[in-house]
């Protein structure tokens, strides 16, 4: 768990992103790298080859005991207690009202313990959340987020550059799947999991094991135009992707309908979770906004927080925006009512003196061939 401080963290790669000559900036009450040779270069590398990723930012809060399962059960909207050990499933923990503390990675391990991985600038408000709803339960939770590390590889060469380093077997390693083994000789867990849209892998290692990590897959793939990877690519990547944001298209203002999420909600499951009452009446009444891609049509970029126009009227906002480097087009997701969210509306955007006309289009902008 992150101390209460002003100084932002630094994870233990930051020597070896000076060294690349990264522009560092603070993320998350962290120092990291937001792109070495450039964002497109990293970007581009990412889809037809592969980048290099340090996530050691993140949150890894882990869950043990005999009522892990239905404690965990309780404290998110999804469904622990139905995942299969070795698998993983995308969940939110939302507060009483609905609204989103954070998005997570839920992984199960063996049948009694359970890694969370949580967005780093939540991962405090997370391990208090957890730790309050888990008490009275025989569960115990273990917030180990200052202690690990975690180093991704992501692109169509993820799976060659990481095969030869690790007993894993990733053949037999499924999407949103995890297993235990060594990578570079350090205990490692390898998941299939990414935040880029394309095949990739987020190892996690005790922190002293992750310049061994970090060196090894760059060493591997160097050759075969493996690079570092920043912030800014994985930005550019998973809006791409149509993968939302905590802080842009999440937040406590926001419900997991509103994101065309709702199905992290297991309303259907039995048993009381934190938020239930509320996102019953949510899905009930059906969202007031909800998110939509959208790609402009005239000479600009949507940036996070310019208004979206239907006519003279406001109706909406940006949640996040680029020049998409793999389409060619500005692209953006925002919120705007139900009834401007059918694919092939057109609405405005503002941009500093002009309202740039943009369509809506269904998410992802980008999905990798199969």
């Amino acid at each position: 768990m992150a101390p209460d401080t002003d100084t932002p963290l630094t994870t233990p790669l930051e020597d070896r992103h000076r060294a690349l000559g990264a522009r560092m900036v603070e993320f998350g009450g962290w120092m990291m790298p937001l792109q070495y040779g450039g964002i497109l270069e990293e970007h581009r590398a990412v889809r037809a080859r592969a980048g290099v990723f340090d996530l050691s930012h993140m949150g890894e809060l882990y869950v043990e005991g005999a009522d892990a399962a239905s404690g965990l059960a309780y404290a998110v909207t999804t469904d622990p207690v139905s995942l299969k050990v070795g698998r993983a499933h995308y969940s939110m923990i939302c507060f009483p009202d609905g609204g989103i503390l954070d998005d997570l990675i839920i992984y199960r391990l063996a049948e009694e313990r359970f890694l969370i991985v949580a967005n780093a600038g939540n991962s405090g408000a997370v391990s208090d959340a957890l730790a309050q709803r888990l008490t009275g339960r025989d569960a115990v939770l273990d917030d180990r987020s200052l202690e690990t590390a975690m180093v991704a590889i992501q692109g169509p060469l993820a799976a060659g550059v990481l095969a030869p380093l690790t007993d894993v077997a990733l053949d037999q390693l499924r999407y949103y799947g995890i297993a235990e083994g060594h990578v570079a000789g350090a205990q490692a867990l390898v998941a299939r999991t990414g935040y880029t849209g394309e095949d990739g892998f987020e190892v996690i290692v005790d922190g002293s094991s992750a310049v061994t990590i970090w060196d090894a897959l760059l060493d591997a793939g160097r050759s075969s135009g493996v690079v570092p990877a920043g912030l800014g690519a994985r930005d550019t990547l998973r809006l791409e992707a149509g993968m939302p944001l905590y802080g842009n298209e999440l937040g406590p203002r926001t419900t997991p309908y509103q994101a065309g999420l709702g199905r992290v909600v297991k309303l259907e499951r039995t048993g009381d979770f934190v938020g239930r009452a509320a996102l019953e009446k949510a899905h009930a009444d059906g969202p007031r906004e909800l998110l939509v891609g959208l790609i402009l049509r005239g000479r600009g970029i949507a940036r996070h927080g310019y208004e979206v126009f239907a006519e003279d009227r406001r109706v909406g906002v940006v949640t996040s925006g680029t020049m998409s480097p793999t389409l060619g087009d500005a692209i953006a997701m925002a919120y705007v009512p139900p009834s401007l969210a059918e694919p092939g509306t057109i609405v405005s955007v503002q941009i500093r003196d002009q309202r740039v006309p943009a369509e809506v289009v269904p998410l992802p902008f980008y999905r990798r061939q199969a």
